[in-house]
Parts: C-alpha cells; sequence; structure tokens
C-alpha cells in the first residue's frame, strides 16, 4: 500500500504519460491482464484508456486491475487511469518512491 504523499508523486510522474493500453469492447480479459502485468514489470508505472464501447466505469475498472495484479491505483480520471506495481526485478526498477514517515 502506498502512502497519499506517494500517490501525489506518482500522479505527477504519471501527467506526462501517454496511454499504452486500450481497454475495448472485450473489457478485461486475461490476456489484456497478461499485457497489463508485463508492462508493469518494465515500466512500473502504466497509463491505460478505456474506449467508450467499453461501458466500463474507470474507477471500478482501475480498481479490479490493481487487485488482479497485486498492484496500487493511483489516479482515475475521465476515462484514463493510473496503476503502479514495484518491479520484481532489480534491473527494472526505475520509480524511486518518497520514504514513508516513521510515526
Amino acid at each position: 500500500m502506498i502512502t497519499s504523499k506517494q500517490r501525489a508523486f506518482l500522479r505527477k510522474s504519471a501527467n506526462e504519460l501517454k496511454p499504452i493500453f486500450q481497454i475495448g469492447k472485450d473489457g478485461i480479459t486475461d490476456e489484456v491482464l497478461n499485457q497489463l502485468a508485463l508492462a508493469l514489470e518494465a515500466r512500473e508505472l502504466i497509463k491505460v484508456h478505456i474506449l467508450e464501447t467499453a461501458l466500463l466505469d474507470t474507477k471500478e475498472t482501475a480498481n479490479l486491475v490493481a487487485e488482479k495484479l497485486k498492484a496500487d491505483p493511483v489516479q482515475a480520471i475521465g476515462s484514463k487511469f493510473v496503476i503502479y506495481k514495484r518491479a520484481n526485478k532489480e534491473k527494472n526498477r526505475k520509480i524511486e518512491l518518497p520514504k514513508k514517515c516513521a510515526k
């Protein structure tokens, strides 16, 4: 789970990202989830566009995808959403999140 400070950092980072995936009328399939998992491992932070023909709610879709991929939903606005997952392989880790505050 990421903190609100980390989420804000990721939102700022995602601002310049272009969507690399589109979810169409077939919705969230196993193939879509597999491709998203591969992209998350390579990039850690991805933006996804939901087409109008999909008839899916953006926030619900973002939460569902994040849950299935064990990722964190970062942002859902309009027809686009952003998810983050730390890469398993050390060489793929590009994003350094702000540290969590010790209480």
